[in-house]
């Protein structure tokens, strides 16, 4: 069973774009029973609108997609009550931020208001990671540092450039319990195996990040890793199964 931990869903208003049917044709290409989605920053800005599509499209997808909601954290109390209702009405299963398309620092104090009630519904967030200026490595662990009671997800692993400085920044995020990191986006073919043998396998999960990322690319290197078996089934399922709460995911 292997479960994709983030594909993005609608048309961007930054030129990329991808609808829910194909997904679903994708996800029946590659053998992949299900995906995590999150809502583009549609070119209305308009939040709300997104959690609601992307819910729907969920509602009607029979179990292959899973919806998380997206905020911005500028708009204050109307990003908490559109968190609210995206896991109350849709069953958004996590929190998506994307610091560098909504253009705040992952470690701005707005932000914590959001992480404390993300603890409070029981869900992770997924941070897009490796920004300049937005979402670094050394931000991220300030930012997991002041909301330990919520688990942390990192895209792009952590970093972009894992490399010199950038790597040991990264690893250093992943020496606090309540953060987690995603498969897609790293250039190094060693890395996933450096992470599960520094941090273990119970810390990294498959995600595409599609359409941005290669959804077939991005399943290949983790099916090709040098890792146990056993690591890339905690991989490519437990692990987004057990911290997105999916124990009611179709088999």
């Amino acid at each position: 069973m292997t479960i994709d931990g983030l594909v993005y869903l609608g048309q961007s208003r930054f030129g990329y774009g991808l609808e829910a049917d194909e997904l679903v044709a994708a996800l029946d290409r590659d053998g992949i029973l299900a995906a995590i989605v999150a809502p583009t920053h549609r070119p209305d800005h308009d939040f709300d609108r997104a959690n609601v599509q992307v819910g729907q499209a969920a509602a009607a997808s029979g179990g292959r997609l899973l919806p998380m909601a997206r905020v911005d954290p500028w708009d204050g109390e109307l990003a908490l009550r559109q968190l609210n209702r995206a896991v109350e009405e849709f069953g958004a299963r996590g929190l998506m931020l994307h610091p560098a398309e909504e253009y705040f620092r992952i470690n701005d104090p707005r932000v914590l208001p959001l992480a404390r009630r993300a603890a409070e519904l029981g869900i992770p967030i997924v941070v897009a990671t490796g920004y300049q200026g937005f979402s670094e490595p050394v931000q991220l662990t300030q930012f997991a540092r002041a909301c330990p009671e919520v688990p942390v997800i990192l895209t792009n692993g952590g970093q972009f450039n894992i490399s010199g400085l950038a790597q040991t920044d990264a690893g250093l995020a992943l020496q606090l319990d309540n953060v987690f990191v995603h498969t897609s986006g790293v250039y190094r073919d060693d890395w996933i195996a450096l992470v599960v043998s520094k941090f273990g396998a119970d810390r990294i999960l498959f995600a595409s990040a599609a359409p941005v990322m290669d959804l077939r690319y991005e399943l290949r290197r983790v099916q090709l890793a040098h890792v146990p078996e056993e690591a890339k089934v905690l991989m490519l399922s437990d692990n987004v199964t057990r911290l997105f709460g999916l124990n009611g995911t179709p088999s």
